[in-house]
């Protein structure tokens, strides 16, 4: 969905296409506090410079909480409950962070051999299969979707049906979404049942031990069963969803390819520039203003919603220099945006950095031929949705 920048209210998002920035991100420079139209109809400010859009993550007068209060406006419907936008936030607030941190921690015991493990055996599947194969399907959905499984501590062959959730639960629609509320419903009781099995280990069994405790009196097995859904959702759509794109930046892109099979680097070095010039993230990440506030040019006015464009910050040339050239060994590429900033900092960086090393390190290994196996213009979007992907990643090797 390309629009052309006039006098009229742009509509955001832009394009869906993952192998090419925007050509509104161009044109942006020059206005980096713009007037938008959302998904929802209502109007937002798009904030696209680096500078900027590092202030609005980092400044407490622009809330996340707030966009899910009644009558704000909206980049998009919501898909779940208001009260779980500020999913962290919440799990702070119920004294579950350390429980959290802990299941998420990339050097627990076993979990590197284990992702490993994984890796190898859902390459084995796609070898033994043949090619041609199907890269977001067939790998990085699973090899997410089993991490994840292996982390809540519920059984990896109830993935698939968690799985599917999320293509609606992360739909961007102007209005409520019936199914989203079902999936909801059904994922929540799935998670409680979950609580009461003996079966159950990681951190839904940390959880349920907590009922025990006098200190956690106040959590209902809601409130646990939500801790559950809202991870395994959050994370395998966020760890999914960069892994697909670095892969098709790898399928795609001559440079990138090169960089992290025959570079100095290797993958690991180059991680965070590939996070830089990953287009995963398909909307704006929203803020409210809570109190006037003055943002470059612009003031922001309390009660307005600004949406952080991190791809456009991630190419400023002022920040990064030569932004779409792919340079493992840039200084400063850690400073990206891909996994916000501020108070909500994504604090499962470490292990989604991790999770996409030994997956494209084990493919690439493997693998060497790889390679697209469809035109790359035949590859198809997804539209209206948080994330940019491709529905099929066909390749062979």
């Amino acid at each position: 969905m390309t629009v052309v920048m006039t006098n009229e209210l742009p509509a955001f998002p832009f394009d869906w296409d993952g192998t090419r920035l925007p050509a509104e991100v161009e044109a942006l420079r020059a206005e980096p506090v713009r007037r938008v139209r959302t998904i929802a109809g209502a109007e937002a400010w798009l904030v696209s410079s680096y500078e900027l859009c590092r202030e609005v993550l980092e400044n407490p007068r622009f809330s996340l909480k707030d966009t899910s209060a009644p009558g704000a406006p909206r980049q998009y419907a919501l898909t779940i409950p208001p009260h779980v936008v500020n999913n962290m936030g919440n799990i702070t607030g119920a004294g579950l962070r350390k429980a959290v941190m802990k299941a998420i921690n990339p050097k627990a015991p076993g979990l590197e051999e284990w992702l490993r493990a994984r890796a190898g055996a859902l390459v084995d599947a796609l070898v033994a299969e043949g090619a041609p194969g199907e890269l977001r399907g067939a790998y990085a959905d699973p090899y997410s979707a089993g991490l994840h499984c292996r982390m809540l501590g519920i059984p990896e062959e109830d993935g698939p049906r968690l799985l599917r959730s999320l293509d609606v639960a992360f739909m961007n629609a102007p209005h409520e979404i019936e199914a989203a509320g079902l999936h909801w419903d059904r994922d929540i009781a799935y998670m409680t049942e979950r609580l009461d099995d003996p079966a159950t280990g990681g951190l839904m069994a940390e959880l349920a031990a907590l009922r025990e405790d006098p200190d956690y009196a106040h959590l209902t097995d809601e409130m646990l069963a939500t801790v559950g859904v809202t991870l395994f959702g959050a994370g395998v759509i966020s760890t999914a969803g960069f892994l697909t794109m670095a892969l098709v930046s790898v399928l795609t892109r001559p440079d990138v390819r090169e960089a992290l099979t025959t570079g100095a680097h290797g993958v690991a070095g180059a991680m965070d520039e590939l996070l830089r010039v990953n287009l995963s993230i398909g909307d704006g990440l929203p803020r409210l203003a809570t109190e006037d506030v003055r943002l470059g040019e612009v003031e922001v006015r309390a009660g307005e919603l600004v949406l952080v464009l991190v791809e456009a910050a991630n190419h400023d040339p002022e920040r990064f220099p030569d932004p779409l050239v792919f340079r493992p060994d840039r200084e400063n590429a850690a400073e990206h945006l891909s996994f916000g900033g501020g108070r909500h900092y994504c604090p499962a960086t470490a292990l989604g950095k991790r999770h996409a090393e030994i997956a494209l390190e084990t493919l690439l290994d493997r693998l060497p031929g790889l390679r697209l196996a469809v035109p790359v213009e035949q590859l198809v979007w997804r539209t209206n949705f948080m994330k940019r992907l491709p529905e099929r990643l066909p390749v062979a090797w």
